[in-house]
């Protein structure tokens, strides 16, 4: 019953596709038809919502019914921006705690960075270096697809959001330190909170060990309650996606669907060009066995993309690589720290969509500003990849931060489930791939030699 549903709600929508395709081409088609089907195909639709039950289903349900009431009721859509506004005074609430909570346990729980040396300095070299390469690719991506290029804001949001005078480099440099951290939480300065909380964590990890045990449990139980808080919050994402489109299409109409659609396929363009044009030829140079890499990566991977929840696939992707030849106590130190600092796919989607957000708000960023953008990015996204839909979190946190308005970011949550897909399973495979890197550069790596106990390769 529900995949007939499924199947019969996207043949509807595809009707309805070709109906306005048609009518756009001056075909002769009654708009009353177009609206009969727009309507059976919605009510198909949320048959098919209710037998799911699914926070994406309802997330991309909402998001065509709010496009329908846009487009039919473009004056009462102005009064539901309140419930977008109120989704977005949530969300704010989470950015500052998520954030230290995770870096300050990311950073201190990693203590033994000392210890382990010579290989927690390549793992972080490494990590940075490919991250930036990742965020510059999407820099690159939506600067010639130009996907939010067209779309103009309405003018209240933009003329509320902008800065009315160009900071210079001496106030931008001074901006990125906290003054008083109380001050940077309630003005949603994403750097400054980042900032603090990484000289936090430094300096916690080089407390006593019974100094530190409890402000490090404090800061994981932070984490840990920050995600319940994320998973409630989101409950009213589709109520207020819906609410945010429908403002959103009432005010520009119909024409954002197209870029959005143009911003997907950007996105997965991109990351196509990340795994071979950087990940490749990394793999290939380290002298990575690449088809046994490949087969090993698959089942993680896979899970990852069905899930997008790189935790999910933790266990699959650490047995894969001791599989391979990888030793336990390299797997168990760069996997987890790739967790917090290698997020090849997620800092590429940050980078992409914060420059769609600036285009959509025909906000000209000049090269200095993006470099700064770029760097807030790759400091702001370490150690949320557990976390669903936090790619989203620190977007709407950064762009708010430097004065670009975050409505632009609600018509993303429409398709971030696929584009999250996609993300979450290149963060996995960039992990794992990082780890067998530095058991290469450290001698440890015996692709002949399997690592997994008699245990493990019994229940396999």
């Amino acid at each position: 019953m529900r995949s007939r549903l499924l199947y019969l709600t996207v043949v509807l929508f595809a009707v309805v596709a070709i109906l306005f395709l048609a009518s756009y081409l001056s075909a002769p088609i009654s708009p009353k038809v177009i609206t009969v089907f727009r309507a059976i195909a919605l009510a198909s639709f949320f048959g098919y919502a209710i037998t799911r039950r699914s926070l994406t289903t309802w997330i991309v349900f909402s998001m065509f019914l709010g496009a329908e009431i846009g487009y039919d009721f473009p004056a009462f859509s102005s009064n539901l921006r309140v419930l977008s506004q109120i989704f977005l005074q949530l969300i704010r609430t989470i950015i500052a705690p998520l954030l230290f909570g995770t870096l300050v346990s990311g950073i201190a729980g990693h203590a033994n960075l000392k210890a382990v040396g010579r290989m927690g300095i390549k793992a972080i070299v490494y990590f940075e270096v490919v991250t930036t390469l990742a965020l510059v690719i999407g820099l690159t991506a939506i600067n010639l697809s130009k996907a939010g290029v067209g779309v103009q804001m309405p003018q209240q949001a933009t003329a509320q959001s902008l800065p009315t005078t160009r900071p210079t480099a001496t106030d931008m440099l001074l901006h990125v330190f906290p003054e008083n951290i109380a001050k940077s939480v309630a003005e949603g300065q994403v750097l400054q909170v980042v900032i603090f909380s990484m000289i936090f964590g430094i300096a916690l990890a080089q407390v006593r060990e019974e100094k530190r045990r409890p402000m490090l449990a404090f800061a994981e139980s932070l984490t840990e309650v920050m995600f319940k808080f994320t998973n409630i919050v989101m409950l009213f994402a589709p109520i207020g996606v819906g609410a945010a489109v429908a403002y959103t299409i009432g005010h520009m109409g119909l024409a954002v669907l197209l870029n959005l659609a143009k911003l997907l396929a950007t996105l997965y363009a991109a990351l196509t060009v990340f795994l071979l044009g950087v990940l490749l030829p990394i793999a290939w140079f380290a002298g990575v066995p690449i088809k046994k890499f490949l087969r090993a990566v698959a089942e993680p991977a896979s899970v990852a993309f069905g899930t997008s929840n790189s935790e999910a696939a933790l266990p699959l992707a650490m047995e894969a690589m001791e599989r391979i030849g990888v030793p336990r106590q390299v797997v168990a130190f760069v996997m987890p720290l790739g967790y917090s600092f290698n997020l090849d796919g997620s800092s590429l989607y940050l980078s992409l969509g914060a420059i769609f957000v600036a285009q959509v708000a025909g906000v000209h960023l000049s090269i200095s500003q993006q470099i700064v953008l770029l760097l807030t990015l790759m400091l702001a996204s370490k150690g949320v990849a557990g976390v669903s839909r936090a790619s989203v979190i620190i977007l709407m946190g950064t762009v708010g931060s430097f004065g670009l308005p975050v409505e632009p970011v609600f018509i993303l949550l429409g398709i971030d489930q696929l584009m999250d897909m996609a993300r979450t399973s290149v963060n996995v495979i960039g992990n794992c791939l990082a780890t067998v890197v530095v058991a290469r550069w450290e001698g440890e790596f015996d692709p002949a030699q399997d690592h997994l106990t008699s245990e493990q390769a019994s229940a396999r």
